[in-house]
């Protein structure tokens, strides 16, 4: 099973859309690896580059609608190719939040209090967070501040986490 969690970007706006994500123009790249450079390239937010905010991230915090747009894989693969393996949001596009699992990805959902309040707390800081799949809980950690969030992953989920994606569990289970 893959680690999840690590250093966090956060990214503080809603409805980011999958033409953000990874730019229509990059689709038809031959391999997962070559969508890494574009990653979030378009994404306008007042204080982000992405050339410079990206580098060493592994986890997002962002918030509601995430992954809206157009649907396509290549969203979670070039945040896959850069590392990033849990996006953490008030909610996603429903078909975005299924391809994250597909791939053996987390898009967590929480309330939107508890996102309001993990910016609060930790966004601008250098903070890291530590993903417990088994005891479903998000361990936020930045200097002396630290915050433990339980979130849940549904039973099918689950598996696909546990097993690295749709793939991974089709040639276990069938």
């Amino acid at each position: 099973m893959k680690t999840f969690g690590g250093k966090v970007l956060f990214l503080d706006r809603s409805d980011i859309n999958t033409d953000e994500i990874i730019p229509a123009k990059y689709l038809n790249e031959s391999t997962r690896q070559a969508l890494k450079p574009f990653l979030l390239e378009d994404l306008k937010l007042e204080g982000f580059n992405p050339k410079n905010d990206i580098a060493g991230k592994s986890a997002v915090v962002t918030r509601s609608n995430f992954g809206c747009g157009s649907s396509r894989e290549h969203a979670p693969w070039a945040l896959e190719m850069n590392g990033i393996n849990i996006v953490i949001a008030q909610g996603f596009a429903r078909i975005f939040r299924q391809n994250m699992y597909n791939c053996g990805m987390i898009a967590c959902e929480l309330p939107p209090g508890v996102i309001d309040d993990l910016f609060k707390t930790f966004a601008c800081k250098d903070t890291s967070v530590t993903v417990d799949t088994q005891k479903e809980t998000l361990h936020f950690k930045s200097g002396t501040s630290e915050k433990t969030v339980p979130f849940k992953l549904q039973g099918f989920e689950k598996d696909l986490v546990a097993t690295g994606g749709w793939v991974e569990f089709a040639a276990k289970h069938y």
